[in-house]
C-alpha cells in the first residue's frame, strides 16, 4: 500500500497541476500565442512526435558525445595531477575560472573557433567545456580519498607507485567518479543546449533550435512540447546513470 501511495503521488500532482493549467487558460481566456493550454501542448506534441524525436536525438548524441571526451580528459588530467604537486598548483586555478565562467558568455567565442559551417563542432565542444569540471573534481576526491589505514599497509609492504594507484588509489575513487559522471551527464545536456541557441542557424536541428523556432512564430504549443521532450530525455538519461551507479557500486563493494 505504501509503495502505491508513493508511486501516485507524484502522478496525483501533476496531474492537479495540469488540471488547473487547462482550467486557468480557459476561464481567463488566456491567448493561446501566450499560453497554451495542456491539451494544445498535447496535440502538438503528438503531431510533432517524429520531428521532436529527431530533433532530440541531434541533442542527446551530441551531449553523450561530449560526456565521452569530457570523462577521458577529466579522468586522465585528474591522474596527472595527483601524481605531480607542481602540475595541480599550475592547472587548479585555470579549472576553477573554467568552472565559475557563465557557459553563456563562452558560447559565441566557441561558436566561432568551430566555424560556422560546422556547428555540431561548438555544441560538442561547449558541452565538453561545461561537463568536464564534475568529473574531474570528482575524480580528484576519489584519488584522495584513500583509507589512511590502506596506505600505510601499503607502506609496509613496500608498495611501488604504480601499485599505489591500480590497486588503492583508483578503485577508491570508482563512488566519486560514478556521481560526477552523473552530475555531469545533465550538463552536458545544458551545454549542448545553450550551444544550440547560440549557433541560430538551422543546420542545427536540436530540440534548442526547434523551441527557438517556434519562439518566433509564438507558437507556444510546440516550445512546451520542445521543452517536455528535453525534460524527458534529461529524465532517462539520469535514471539509466543511477541505475548504472548503483549497478556498479554493488560490484565494487563486492569487490
Amino acid at each position: 500500500m505504501r509503495r502505491a501511495l508513493e508511486i501516485l503521488a507524484p502522478l496525483a500532482l501533476i496531474a492537479l497541476l495540469l488540471g488547473a493549467w487547462e482550467a486557468a487558460c480557459r476561464l481567463l481566456h488566456v491567448p493561446i500565442y501566450f499560453l497554451a493550454p495542456p491539451s494544445a501542448v498535447a496535440r502538438s506534441l503528438v503531431h510533432d512526435f517524429p520531428s521532436l524525436l529527431e530533433a532530440a536525438w541531434y541533442t542527446l548524441s551530441s551531449a553523450l558525445a561530449a560526456l565521452v571526451i569530457a570523462s577521458l580528459a577529466a579522468q586522465l588530467l585528474a591522474l596527472a595531477v595527483v601524481l605531480s604537486r607542481i602540475l595541480e598548483r599550475a592547472v587548479q586555478p585555470l579549472a576553477v575560472i573554467l568552472q565559475v565562467t557563465p557557459v553563456i558568455a563562452i558560447a559565441p567565442l566557441v561558436n566561432i573557433w568551430a566555424g560556422t559551417d560546422h556547428p555540431q563542432r561548438a555544441v560538442v565542444a561547449l558541452a565538453v567545456v561545461v561537463a568536464f569540471f564534475p568529473i574531474y573534481s570528482g575524480a580528484i576526491a576519489g584519488l584522495r580519498a584513500v583509507d589512511p589505514d590502506l596506505m600505510r599497509l601499503f607502506d609496509l609492504y613496500g608498495a611501488t607507485r604504480w601499485q599505489r594507484l591500480t590497486r588503492l588509489r583508483i578503485p577508491s575513487a570508482v563512488p566519486y567518479l560514478l556521481q560526477g559522471h552523473k552530475v555531469a551527464a545533465g550538463l552536458a545536456i545544458v551545454g549542448a543546449v545553450v550551444a544550440e541557441f547560440v549557433a541560430g542557424s538551422g543546420k542545427v536541428q536540436g530540440l534548442a533550435w526547434r523551441i527557438f523556432d517556434a519562439s518566433f512564430k509564438l507558437e507556444t504549443a510546440r516550445m512546451i512540447a520542445a521543452l517536455l521532450m528535453l525534460g524527458a530525455m534529461g529524465a532517462v538519461l539520469y535514471a539509466l546513470l543511477e541505475a548504472a551507479e548503483k549497478a556498479a557500486l554493488r560490484w565494487w563493494r563486492g569487490r
